[in-house]
Parts: C-alpha cells; sequence; structure tokens
C-alpha cells in the first residue's frame, strides 16, 4: 500500500524534470483535435517527441456531464516528463447508454493506437487512465479485453467495478442508479466480471475519502491478485473524490508521485 506520506516531497521531487517547479512550470501545451468517429480527441505531444509512453484519458462526469477539455496539469506535466497526452470525448447519458460508451472509449483507443506514431507516440506503451465515470469506463474496457495492447491502467476514484455488489451495499443510488437503471445489464457492465484467467495489465488503483471508494477498489484489487494481475493500490483518502483527480501534476501531489513510480516501473 502506497500512502500519501511517503512520496510528498523526495519521490515527487525526483521525478520533476528541471524547470518544471511552480516558477518553471512549462504552461499547458495546445492539442491538435482529431475526429475519431463517435466524437472527437486531443493529442497533446511535444515538439520532436518520438516513440515516447502515451497516457490515453478519459474523464468523469457521472457519465452524464464532462468534456475532453478537463484535464487540468496533466498535459503539461506529463509532456515535461517524456510522455504524449491524449483525453476524449464520448457520447453523454441520456443519449447514449454505458455500453454505448465503452464502444466509444474502445474506438478512441483504436485510433489512438493506429495513429499514436505520426505524433511520436509509442503504439505498444499506451496507458489507459480515468476518473470517477472514466475511471470505470476504462477498468471495463480494459477488463473485458477491449483495450489490446494495453500496457497498464490507472484507475481513479469510482465504485462501479461490481455493480451487484454495489447495490447489496446501498451504493446504487443518485448517478450510479441513473447510469445503471437496468439490473440485467450489471454484469455486462461491471469491470470484476471480466477478471478471468486472461491476463490483465498492470493496474494501479486509487481511492478517495468518497463514502465507500475503499471498499469497492480494495475488493477489485484483491480479485485482480488472485487472478495473477499485478496490481499498486493508492491510499487517497486525505483527498476528495474531486481533489484526487484535480490535484495530478501538480507540485507536491503524493498521487502524482506515486502514479509516476508506477509508469516509470511499467512504460519506463
Amino acid at each position: 500500500m502506497i500512502d500519501r506520506r511517503s512520496f510528498i516531497v523526495a519521490s515527487l521531487a525526483a521525478l520533476l524534470p528541471a524547470g518544471a517547479s511552480a516558477a518553471g512550470r512549462p504552461v499547458r501545451p495546445e492539442p491538435q483535435t482529431v475526429d475519431y468517429g463517435p466524437a472527437k480527441l486531443d493529442i497533446y505531444a511535444a515538439d520532436g517527441a518520438n516513440n515516447l509512453p502515451v497516457v490515453f484519458f478519459v474523464h468523469g462526469g457521472a457519465w452524464r456531464v464532462g468534456k475532453r477539455s478537463q484535464v487540468g496539469a496533466k498535459p503539461g506535466f506529463l509532456l515535461a516528463n517524456g510522455f504524449v497526452f491524449v483525453s476524449i470525448d464520448y457520447r453523454m447519458l441520456p443519449q447514449a447508454d454505458v455500453a454505448t460508451q465503452a464502444g466509444d472509449v474502445e474506438k478512441a483507443y483504436a485510433y489512438v493506437r493506429a495513429n499514436i506514431a505520426r505524433h511520436g507516440g509509442d503504439p505498444d506503451r499506451i496507458v489507459g487512465m480515468g476518473h470517477s465515470a472514466g475511471c470505470h469506463l476504462i477498468a471495463l474496457t480494459g477488463m473485458r479485453g477491449g483495450l489490446p495492447g494495453v500496457a497498464a491502467l490507472i484507475l481513479d476514484d469510482t465504485r462501479a467495478y461490481d455493480l451487484a455488489a454495489l447495490s447489496r451495499n446501498g451504493g446504487m443510488v443518485r448517478a450510479y442508479a441513473r447510469a445503471f437503471s437496468d439490473p440485467t445489464q450489471w454484469e455486462a457492465l461491471s469491470p470484476a466480471s471480466y477478471i478471468d484467467g486472461r491476463k490483465h495489465p498492470p493496474t494501479f488503483i486509487a481511492y478517495s475519502r468518497a463514502p465507500g471508494r475503499g471498499e469497492e477498489s480494495k475488493a477489485f484489487a484483491e480479485r485482480l491478485r488472485a487472478a495473477g494481475a499485478k496490481v499498486r493500490m493508492f491510499d487517497g483518502s486525505a483527498y476528495t473524490h474531486m481533489s484526487i483527480n484535480g490535484d495530478f501534476g501538480k507540485d507536491g501531489d503524493a498521487l502524482t508521485a506515486a502514479a509516476m513510480a508506477f509508469l516509470k516501473a511499467t512504460v519506463g
């Protein structure tokens, strides 16, 4: 288990490049926007990028709101640390249900895998990352094999790993009840349903102090470990549900340091 205090100073300082401090951090770069079919995605790449690992990000918003531009400090920080960064839009409830959204994520990933080399990214070193609803969608598509060749997953704060268990625990309320109103779809839309004998990518799981996040995240991690997957947990109980995403890439942020250590170990 990685705790907040372990990484606050030493780890993040070691990972930040020269000139990436609060006084010298690069401004947020401008993306190239492309249409991948159902929606659009933004590709952030530094000039001269070549064969770099890629972070493929899916935003949150209760499956109903949100947009690809809501990425905070992530693009500037990750580019400064030798990554290409991609952020996608996907169709929203109620016009598109969660199954359709998962399909959008897979289409966006397929586009990126086929085209990212032209932007300096390595198609064999793509890391799927998502927060909240986006965390669920990355977990679902990654576990069911919808992100072929994905190098790793970073899962940031959802309760929607096992929907039947969530219902039994009284968590099928508000945004979850709206998104998953049909119990006959719960198994198909639960990332935990796909943890089986297949090989799953190395997975980093973070959770905030929001109700239920720790319990569901730990249960999901244990199922992955039992199936032979490599799992790293981050105790984000010092964070709110929003700050565990919004603080990523900021100076002194513990989750950033822990995630970067994971990225360095998995994709270099």
